[in-house]
């Protein structure tokens, strides 16, 4: 049976979009692969396939063919446990099998392991538990060297230190080629052609070579990127000028020739300069991951053999009880199953108060324990936990591609064609009509058109705005579950919200008990709790802890049933007691006559009534509230100020329904609707051509969130429900759906800014270079300079403040 699979590759040697758009093309090609996308600023590939018709390997063999490389993690281990080279044999065997290794390599004499491995399909921890099972130990070392984005800022700052060396005597002489400069000291040996030459040469090819690599893989792959166009330009300064100074040299020419090795020598080393800043500045897109990770703890304090053992958080497996001392963060997530404390859950509910936990307690990692000491059963841990699951959805984000990513990158694949025919064409009306068989002057305007045009703005312009988006929103709470949301929230015009917890707090609390004629209260209540204590809904639960408080003994009830939208019904002492709506019961036969002025009054305070019956016989009304969140009317307030119409979709009665509308400022009510019916009520607003965005507890709601055009699953962050909506409002707060639709529209605002700015620089750039008034190493600065703007502009989204 085929079987579907998801990996993830890490790509090196991507330049611009038409890399990305090139590698997704290939992989699409392959025989078993459903799904391929390409991440230029995370240099990332995600790629959905069949397992039984292609593997990992192929994708990689493929990538590299294309001329880009595979980029794996390394991790060196120690071997404990070998007794001769045949259990060296078996250890690297079973490296070798595990999906995600590329290459592992063990020593015998030195007791070790080299492994290089995709970290998006395997973990040193599972190389390490894969290898206990065979009967040997595995130990990772400490890698205490830098990481690898770090190596390449750093040998790009080598690069474009010694280029700026060899460039600065080359643009000294540039001087000479102004007038109104002449005026400055110039050393004649900087002009002999020699010197140039010796100067330009290291960079045109030792600092430059990444270009020409990038090229000759382009071109042999029938693609065109920057750097075709960035060698093709410099390479035409460079061999010119060659032509140029070997005519004087060898006497062929009388007047020292203007020669071009400055040109091509600064353009290479502002674009290595461009690229350093833009490579330092994509990092930063990056920090909402990192300041995420480093919420997590580092450690645990273990109970294992009756013993407390501190351990990397990493070897916390599930089931362990961890020991939770006051100040510490919380490792894993768990249940408590000893001891008392208040925890600070503000990281991940944004509440500010911490929360009192007990025995029975579900705890999340990487909260903060205040006071007391824990004792915690671990549940979820590793990439389980709540946190994990968060930086998965951020990261998923990150890598997604919104549509009009997807436009930019189809605009990116013709374009270096397109340059390359203007710049043609340019030489050419130059050489034949503007300066007749001056071949010099006619290739200045070509070399600016193929500097200026490099596309790398273009293919940074939305990645790095959907980056910085996505990461800022998962710091004030929301999550985003991929860049198509993000860019589609921005057209919602009416968002509907449910009631129950989340307009309301959803812990609702017993207000009134109202007996009917010949019944006590605390026989009513009685009743009530007792068939109520098997039903988990929020209502059933204030109504058993009401009866609590008060020391009513529950009774033992049997056949209980739950009627969904209707109520709830069980045997009791041998009477069919119903607690539930005034249809449902006048519908088994109960007479509710005297019941109706004071449901009335209960709804119109915003209570929620609900009727008691014994067999036919009324028996009461029970009365329960739901406190309306103190942020909700706040809440209202901003998403009508974004020109959004907000409804409130709801299953309680109208008036109570109305009642809550109108304390926080909604408008329009939809309600008495049963839970499968609330789709339908979304399906009729977006038949009447609107884009409705809902906002439920992403459970009860499932249905409607998924009918609307955007869902937001609104929660507390302890089980996020990611598969339930399009974006998870962690904090439970109904101002986070505000800060959803404006972080959307700012977003979107950024990445049209973006692309704005680098159209801008081309569609200005290219005729100015085509007429012959932009010098080639300004259209170097420029064009570098537009990529680290584009960079900069999308690191703005990392500081926006909404309210």
């Amino acid at each position: 049976m085929a079987q579907q699979k998801e990996t993830t590759l890490q790509i090196s040697g991507m330049t611009c979009a038409a890399c990305a758009s090139h590698i997704e093309k290939g992989l699409k090609k392959i025989d078993g692969v459903h799904e391929a996308n390409v991440n230029l600023t995370m240099e990332r590939s995600k790629i959905k396939y069949d397992s039984d018709q292609t593997s990992v390997d192929e994708f990689e063999k493929k990538i590299q063919k294309l001329g880009y490389g595979v980029v794996h993690d390394k991790a060196e281990f120690d071997i404990s446990g070998m007794t001769c080279a045949a259990c060296a044999n078996r250890v690297e065997k079973k490296l070798n099998k595990m999906q995600g290794i590329s290459e592992a390599s063990v020593n015998f004499a030195l007791e070790t392991a080299s492994v290089e491995y995709n970290p998006h399909n395997v973990s040193p921890r599972e190389m390490i538990d894969a290898i206990d099972k065979i009967g040997y130990t595995l130990q990772e070392k400490t890698d205490e060297s830098t990481s690898q984005k770090d190596e390449a800022i750093h040998k790009q700052t080598i690069k474009f230190i010694v280029s700026a060396i060899l460039s600065v005597p080359l643009f000294w002489t540039m001087v000479t080629h102004f007038e109104w400069l002449s005026f400055i000291w110039m050393p004649e040996i900087l002009m002999n052609p020699w010197i140039q030459f010796a100067l330009a040469t290291p960079v045109q090819f030792i600092i430059g070579w990444q270009f020409y690599e990038g090229a000759y893989k382009a071109l042999r792959n029938k693609s065109a990127n920057m750097d075709v166009l960035v060698a093709m330009g410099t390479s035409a300064a460079y061999f010119y000028s060659i032509y140029l100074g070997w005519s004087w040299l060898n006497n062929e020419r009388t007047d020292m020739p203007e020669l071009y090795f400055e040109a091509s020598a600064i353009i290479i080393t502002l674009i290595v300069l461009g690229k350093l800043f833009e490579a330092r500045a994509k990092g930063r897109t990056s920090q909402a991951i990192q300041k995420l990770l480093g919420l997590q703890a580092k450690t645990a304090i273990v109970k294992r053999d009756g013993k407390e053992q501190e351990v990397p958080v990493e070897e916390v497996e599930p089931g362990d009880i961890v020991i939770v001392k006051p100040g510490d963060k919380i490792p894993v997530d768990g249940e408590v199953q000893k001891g008392k404390s208040a925890v600070d859950e503000s990281m991940l509910t944004g509440e500010s108060l911490p929360i009192d936990k007990e025995k029975g307690d579900e705890v999340i990692g990487a909260t903060i324990n205040k006071n007391g000491v824990l004792q915690i059963k671990a549940s979820k841990v590793g990439k389980d936990t709540a946190l994990s699951q968060i930086v998965k959805v951020v990261e998923e984000a990150q890598s997604s591609k919104a549509d009009i990513q997807r436009l930019a990158d189809r605009v990116s694949g013709v374009f270096v064609p397109t340059v390359i025919g203007i710049a043609v064409i340019t030489f050419i009306i130059w050489f034949m009509f503007v300066t007749p068989g001056d071949f010099g002057i006619a290739l200045i305007p070509v070399i600016s058109i193929l500097v200026i045009a490099c596309p790398c703005a273009l293919g940074l312009a939305t990645p790095t705005s959907i980056m910085a988006g996505s990461g800022r929103s998962a710091e004030i709470g929301v999550l985003f579950k991929g860049g198509e949301y993000l860019e589609n929230t921005q057209n919602i015009q009416s968002i509907v919200l449910d009631k129950t917890g989340t307009v309301t707090k959803g812990k609702p609390s017993l207000t009134d008990v109202l007996p009917a004629e010949n019944w006590t209260e605390e026989d009513l209540l009685q009743l009530a709790a007792s068939l109520e204590k098997s039903s988990e809904h929020p209502l059933a639960i204030a109504i058993v802890e009401g009866a609590k408080a008060k020391g009513i003994t529950l009774l033992d009830s049997k056949d209980f049933e739950a009627l969904p939208g209707h109520g709830v019904q069980a045997d009791i002492e041998g009477k069919m007691i119903r607690i539930g709506t005034r249809k449902w019961l006048e519908k088994e036969g109960v007479n509710l006559n005297d019941a109706e002025q004071s449901l009335q009054t209960f709804e119109e305070e915003g209570k929620t009534a609900m009727l008691v019956g014994e067999d036919d016989t009324f028996a009461g009304i029970i009365a329960v509230a739901d406190t309306v969140k103190e942020t909700s009317k706040e809440a209202v307030r901003r998403l009508k100020e974004a020109g959004l119409e907000v409804i409130m979709l709801t299953g309680d009665n109208t008036r109570t329904a109305n009642s809550i509308a109108r304390h926080v400022g909604i408008d329009r009510v939809i309600a008495e609707v049963l839970p499968e019916q609330k789709s339908d009520e979304i399906k009729k607003l977006k038949e009447q051509g609107k884009k409705v965005a809902m906002v439920g507890d992403g459970i009860n709601d499932a249905p409607a969130l998924a009918t609307a055009d955007i869902g937001m699953a609104i929660g507390t962050g302890t089980d996020v429900a990611i598969e339930a909506a399009d974006i998870t409002l962690m904090r439970g707060d109904l101002n986070s759906a505000a800060d959803a639709v404006l972080m959307s529209r700012r977003t979107m605002r950024n990445i049209k800014q973006n692309l704005f700015y680098a159209f801008i620089y081309n569609t200005l750039g290219i005729p100015i270079a085509a007429i012959g008034l932009l010098a080639p190493w300004v259209a170097g600065a420029a064009m570098a300079f537009s990529s680290v703007s584009v960079v900069l502009n999308a690191l703005r989204l990392q500081k926006v403040k909404l309210s």
